[in-house]
C-alpha cells in the first residue's frame, strides 16, 4: 500500500472550452505529513516566502523564484507524479471514446491506449483549421452536456454539420476516417443513455481520468493506492466505486506480470480508498496543490528538464505539441 496527496491545477468543470486555462494539471506525492511540513518550511525560511505567498503564481514571481523552483522539484524527484491533461485533446479523445467505442469509465487512460492513435490524428490536423475546428469542439460539447434531459435532435443535427464541415476542409486520411466513422445512428444510441447509464461516465469530467491514471501510475501493478484529495465535487461516491472496478476488472498487473511475486492478485482494485479533505488542513496536499499550479505554467515558466522526471508519459496532450 502507498499513501498519495492529490490536488489539481486548472480545473474548469464543463467549461473546458471557454476556459483561461488551456490544460488541467493533476499532482500527487507520497510524503509523509511531517516530511511535507519540513519541505514547506524550509521553502519559507531558506527563501523568505510568507505563509500568504505560498501558492503557485506568487511562488513563481518571488525573489528567488529561480533557485526555489529547481530546490522545489529536485526535493520531489522519485515522490511525486504529475498528470497533464490538454482541455481540448480531451475532448477529443471522449469523442472517440464515446462516440466509437464502448463508453467507460477507463476512457481517457492508458487503459485504452489503443485509441489514442485516432484520438491523435483528428486533435493534430483539426486545431490548425480555425473556425469549423472551434464549431466542432463547441458543438460536440453542447450535444452532451446533459443535466436531467434528453438531448435534442437539433444538437446532433449541428454537430454532424460541423463535423461536415471538417470533413469538406480534408483534414487527411486518418483524421477523415475518423470523422467519417461516427454514425448518427450511433451517436443517438449513446445519447439517449447518457442520463439514465451510470456506466457511462461524465463525459464532460477529466478529473475521472485523471484520477485513474494517477492510481495507475503510482500502483504499478504491485501496490494498491490509498488517495487523500482536495474536496473535489467531480470524485463523487457513484463515480469512485464505478471506477474502482473499472481498475480492479483491466487496471491490474498484465498478464505477463500477474503470476509475479508482488503483483496485486487477479480482481482486486489498485484505488483502495479516497478520502477529500481541506487542503489548508493538510501539508501533504499543500505541497501537491504547489506542484500542480507550478507545472500547470510548464514550459512558460518552468523549465521543462526540471519538472519532465515528474511528468507522466501517458498525459493526455499531444506529446509533440
Amino acid at each position: 500500500m502507498v499513501e498519495i496527496a492529490c490536488d489539481e491545477s486548472g480545473f474548469s468543470g464543463t467549461n473546458l472550452l471557454r476556459s483561461p486555462t488551456p490544460v488541467i494539471v493533476h499532482a500527487s506525492v507520497d510524503l509523509g505529513a511531517d516530511e511535507a511540513i519540513g519541505l514547506i518550511t524550509a521553502l519559507r525560511s531558506g527563501f523568505r516566502f510568507s505563509p500568504y505567498e505560498f501558492k503557485s503564481g506568487q511562488f513563481l514571481r518571488g525573489p528567488g523564484a529561480g533557485g526555489a523552483l529547481e530546490w522545489f522539484l529536485a526535493a520531489l524527484k522519485g515522490r511525486a507524479h504529475v498528470h497533464l491533461v490538454d482541455k481540448e485533446f480531451f475532448l477529443v479523445t471522449r469523442i472517440v471514446d464515446l462516440l466509437l467505442t464502448e463508453p467507460s469509465y477507463a476512457a481517457g487512460t492508458r487503459l485504452t491506449q489503443a485509441h489514442r492513435p485516432a484520438a491523435l490524428a483528428v486533435y493534430r490536423a483539426g486545431r490548425f483549421v480555425g473556425g469549423e475546428w472551434d464549431a466542432f469542439l463547441a458543438a460536440f460539447v453542447d450535444l452532451v452536456r446533459i443535466k436531467r434531459r434528453r438531448p435534442g435532435p437539433r444538437n446532433a443535427e449541428r454537430f454532424f454539420q460541423a463535423r461536415d464541415a471538417l470533413l469538406r476542409r480534408g483534414l487527411g486520411a486518418p483524421a477523415d476516417a475518423v470523422l467519417s466513422g461516427l454514425s448518427p445512428t450511433r451517436v443517438w444510441d449513446v445519447l439517449t443513455r447518457l442520463d439514465d447509464d451510470r456506466s457511462i461516465p461524465p463525459p464532460l469530467e477529466p478529473m475521472l481520468p485523471a484520477l485513474a491514471e494517477t492510481v495507475l501510475s503510482w500502483s504499478g501493478g504491485q501496490r494498491r493506492v490509498l488517495v487523500t484529495h482536495d474536496e473535489q465535487s467531480a470524485l463523487t461516491a457513484d463515480r469512485l466505486t464505478r471506477l474502482r472496478q473499472v481498475l480492479a476488472d483491466d487496471g491490474g498487473p498484465s498478464a505477463a506480470d500477474a503470476g509475479r511475486a508482488g503483483a496485486l492478485p487477479a480482481g482486486v482494485s489498485p484505488l483502495a480508498g479516497l478520502v477529500m479533505v481541506d487542503s489548508r488542513d493538510d501539508p501533504r496536499v499543500q505541497v501537491a496543490d504547489l506542484l500542480a499550479g507550478v507545472a500547470r505554467r510548464w514550459p512558460a515558466t518552468v523549465n521543462p528538464a526540471l519538472l519532465q522526471s515528474l511528468l507522466s508519459s501517458t498525459s493526455l496532450h499531444d506529446p509533440e505539441g
